[in-house]
């Protein structure tokens, strides 16, 4: 896991004499980010799950997966969860609701 205030400061500005790699590295970081903040969100809101990096890692294979089913899937996750009555808290893609 990874703290998001560690994140936003790491890659909240890009440098300006940046080549082409730095700027790809940037982009991937702002993807996770978005994944992690909107689509697959962690209870506490200020951490972010590293096993998206695989997916991320290639830029060009990011249009092949199914984003989609996957947040769909996430959704249903956190609804199992919220079932349990000892959980007061859901967490989720709740946008597609």
């Amino acid at each position: 896991m990874v703290k998001c205030t560690w994140m936003q400061e790491a890659f909240s500005h890009l440098p300006h004499d940046a080549d082409e790699e730095t700027v790809r590295r940037y982009v991937r970081a702002h993807i996770i980010m978005l994944l992690c903040t909107q689509l697959f969100r962690d209870k506490s809101g200020t951490r972010m799950h590293i096993w998206w990096l695989p997916f991320v890692a290639r830029l060009e294979d990011m249009g092949g997966y199914s984003w989609g089913s996957a947040a769909l899937s996430w959704l249903y996750r956190c609804l199992c969860r919220v079932a349990n009555r000892n959980v007061v808290k859901l967490v989720g893609p709740l946008k597609l609701l």
